[in-house]
């Protein structure tokens, strides 16, 4: 009896020392963007999208993570000619699902502003004809679907949520505030609380509409220009980054005996300070070039 209650408790303690290093090892792989299902277990009903967050598919961190990891080795390759250390590098490349994983989310979160303003649009035409509310909103899923033939069109999908939940006799100031929630975007989490705010005071929806889309039409036209305005400079920042690395490769090929004095000694140390200055300039550079309207 002593025996067994020892080893329960030493099967007890052992599993009090891995929760917290596979909790912390999931927190990683979930930082990384690995796409594990957080949800819970699957006898849950799935979730509705939600727009601040992108998961990637396996394929899509497995490709983004050899493709990081390729160009983390080669670059460190080109930098210190090792290629065992290149190999321990190259492990920064895992990294790239991460950045991969923001792209994409940015790119979606601006489709949606972008459908938002044409539901709205919409929207207007329908009130000004005289249907109703929430009739308006379900004919608004008829012109999504001309404009974006796409069934899975974000906003498409997410007025069909609404048609749903209209049918179960839903609020539909409280389908929207729940399609806000979920978007956590400050035009549709604004003009969810106007519309909540007209429907309980009898305002102009009509007019609230055009002036909502209006606003959110000037501010993506405002981000349309600074995008152009930007991409130029963005492209040059990629060939500045580039250019060190041909530099190097150039004069490891063509004078080899020039640069061997980089290889020995301290001349590891000028690599890996030239290296740290080059990365914290891509750094900010990116946070130079993200602007926010």
């Amino acid at each position: 009896m002593k025996g067994n209650a020892a080893r329960r408790s030493r099967k007890s303690s052992s599993n009090g020392v891995r929760q917290p290093q596979s909790g912390r090892f999931e927190a990683l792989l979930q930082w990384l963007g690995w796409p594990s299902d957080v949800r819970g277990s699957g006898n849950e009903s799935p979730s509705l999208p939600r727009y601040d967050d992108f998961r990637l598919s396996y394929q899509q961190f497995i490709a983004a993570a050899c493709i990081g990891c390729a160009i983390a080795f080669l670059a460190a390759y080109l930098v210190y000619h090792s290629f065992v250390l290149s190999m321990l590098l190259a492990v920064t490349g895992l990294c790239a699902p991460r950045m991969y994983r923001a792209a994409q989310l940015q790119r979606r979160r601006d489709r949606l502003k972008l459908q938002f303003k044409e539901a709205l649009y919409s929207l207007a035409s329908s009130l000004a004809a005289g249907r109703s509310v929430e009739n308006a909103f379900i004919a608004a899923i008829e012109d999504l679907k001309l404009m974006y033939p796409d069934p899975r069109t974000e906003l498409l999908q997410e007025f069909i949520i609404v048609r749903h939940r209209l049918d179960h006799a839903e609020p539909l100031e409280h389908a929207l505030r729940q399609f806000a929630e979920r978007a956590r975007i400050d035009d549709i989490s604004g003009f969810a609380d106007v519309f909540a705010a007209c429907k309980r005071s009898g305002g102009d929806l009509v007019e609230v509409m055009k002036r909502s889309s209006q606003s959110i039409g000037e501010k993506l036209e405002v981000e349309q220009e600074i995008a152009v305005m930007v991409a130029q400079k963005r492209f040059e920042a990629r060939i500045m980054m580039a250019v060190p690395f041909v530099f190097l490769a150039f004069l490891s090929f063509a004078a080899p005996d020039y640069m061997a004095p980089l290889y020995s000694g301290a001349g590891y140390l000028l690599l890996t300070a030239g290296l740290a200055v080059l990365l914290l300039c891509f750094w900010f550079i990116q946070k130079i070039m993200s602007i926010q309207v």
